[in-house]
């Protein structure tokens, strides 16, 4: 590669700032991925950090059309773009104007994903305020 690899605090603050955290299954590829193969863990991540910031579209919106893809495919991913959503101003009723979406296509299973983060991030519903969104992410 023409430019050297990133370090591990580069990467995960790439997350952190995107987040509001490095999801712990996230920091652990990582620091594997660099001790092992670095040129190609930079690459993923260059390449994923370019795809989730594209000028073409705002990061509410790119955060929302992640959590739609990810309810759809049912990951547990879709918590930490869920929480990225909420940093960059969504609202809950966007989150789950996004969810209904992804149900579309996906059926109740996305819609049930979709239910169990929404409430653990508005616990207090659709009154209250997102909890912190720098809590620890489910693994995703």
């Amino acid at each position: 590669m023409n430019k050297p690899p990133a370090t591990l605090e580069e990467l995960e603050r790439r997350y952190s700032d995107m987040i509001g955290l490095v999801p712990p299954k996230i920091a652990k590829r990582l620091k594997l991925g660099l001790e092992v193969d670095p040129d190609v863990v930079t690459a993923l991540e260059d390449w994923r950090i370019a795809a989730l910031t594209p000028q073409a579209l705002d990061q509410k919106t790119v955060q929302l059309m992640s959590f739609a893809i990810l309810l759809v495919q049912t990951s547990d991913a879709a918590a930490n773009h869920a929480r990225a959503a909420i940093k960059a101003g969504a609202t809950l009723q966007e989150l789950h104007a996004s969810a209904a979406i992804a149900a579309l296509f996906r059926g109740v299973a996305a819609f049930n994903l979709a239910g169990e983060i929404l409430s653990t991030l508005f616990p207090e519903g659709a009154q209250g305020r997102a909890s912190d969104v720098s809590v620890a992410s489910r693994e995703g």
